[in-house]
């Protein structure tokens, strides 16, 4: 079996609307450290200099949002009340969700702005394959090549209203995309809306999962080194109690 990391990294030195703080411990700091904690909560007197090389282990402490680097969107990420009942928060997800069969759609010929239903089912029907239930759709809009710089986050296609309940109408609850987020980017929303006065154009896909449950997987990477269908994703979340997302380490499992 062959392993492919779909996880973009959480990386300090690139760009981030949110920016990252990764505080590193080195392992001789990590030594005074641990022998600081040991007096204060436990009486021990331990000096640092008996251990191998001065060095115990290092510490790293990061502030980020659940929605930095490669991410799973639970249904309370999209509002406090679903139309199906309380949104589930991310640890709360069945854990079936996210190891399943999946399926990649290239739409990376739309550039920047809104995928609709019509693109969504001309490129089904191109690859040959109809998405069956759970089947966790990825989204190709080549955005990942922009990663860790601003254009990551302005450059970008994302799913329309229909779109977006054309592929939960075929049973999938997980759907995923290289881009920042699985709406269209903030200008294009706002300028559409703007112009038309429609609300409707404005966060479509997330506000689906107000209507009906399902989990978007933002932010992942090398979707175009993957065949269309006939593979496995693993993307389970990290369990963060309450939580409207949590990280995933996503990676394709494509048998040999």
């Amino acid at each position: 079996m062959r392993v492919i990391d779909l996880s973009s990294p959480v990386d300090a030195a690139g760009w981030e609307p949110d920016p990252i703080v990764h505080e590193i411990m080195t392992p001789a700091e990590g030594a005074a450290h641990m022998a600081a904690e040991m007096k204060e909560h436990f009486g021990l007197d331990f000096d640092p200099s008996d251990l191998p090389g001065g060095e115990l282990l290092s510490l790293d402490t990061l502030t980020l949002t659940s929605h930095t680097g490669t991410h799973v969107d639970a249904p309370s990420h999209y509002g406090s009340v679903g139309d199906y009942g309380r949104p589930r928060h991310i640890d709360e997800m069945p854990l079936d969700w996210f190891l399943r069969p999946a399926v990649v759609l290239d739409v990376s010929d739309v550039g920047i702005g809104t995928i609709g239903v019509e693109r969504i089912e001309k490129q089904i029907a191109e690859i040959g394959y109809t998405p069956q239930p759970l089947d966790i759709v990825m989204l190709h809009t080549g955005a990942s090549r922009h990663s860790g710089t601003p254009r990551y986050f302005t450059d970008f296609a994302g799913l329309d209203g229909a779109a977006t309940d054309h592929l939960l109408d075929l049973g999938v609850r997980v759907i995923g995309t290289d881009a920042w987020s699985l709406d269209a980017p903030f200008g294009h929303m706002i300028r559409t809306f703007q112009e038309t006065g429609d609300k409707s154009v404005l966060w479509p896909a997330h506000f689906a999962g107000r209507r009906r449950e399902y989990c978007q997987v933002e932010r992942l990477a090398q979707l175009d080194t993957l065949p269309t269908h006939g593979f496995r994703v693993s993307c389970f979340p990290v369990k963060i109690a309450g939580a409207g997302a949590g990280w995933t380490r996503a990676v394709a499992l494509i048998d040999e």
